[in-house]
């Protein structure tokens, strides 16, 4: 039941984190590694964790690691993601995160862009 957003190069990453995330909203990316930006609107409910990941199974699928069996990717609400002056576009700093374990999925991402 809710809205998730990938961005597919740095200019989108830098769009969706930057510019449309809310600061409520939930922000994913994989740690250490290059991937898409991923912004879970959780309209300030709580979000249940199966759902983050999923969100986190789609930050791992379309990331430099989507042939790796796992991934390490963290998770933070949007108001801790910052984009520090003069940076690269898809460049941010974060806080407050956690990490998800998870293994990329693209069957998955498949039938969640359908639903």
């Amino acid at each position: 039941g809710y809205t998730v957003l990938c961005g597919k190069n740095n200019h989108q990453n830098d769009l969706l984190t930057c510019k449309t995330a809310e600061k409520n909203d939930y922000w994913f990316h994989t740690k250490n590694a290059p991937g898409s930006h991923v912004i879970l609107q959780s309209d300030g409910a709580t979000v249940p964790d199966a759902d983050l990941q999923q969100a986190a199974v789609i930050a791992a699928t379309y990331s430099s690691l989507s042939h790796s069996p796992k991934a390490e990717v963290d998770y933070t609400l949007a108001r801790y993601v910052k984009k520090p002056s003069g940076a690269k576009p898809g460049f941010v700093i974060y806080t407050h995160q956690q990490t998800a374990y998870v293994s990329p999925d693209p069957k998955l991402c498949d039938r969640l862009r359908k639903a």
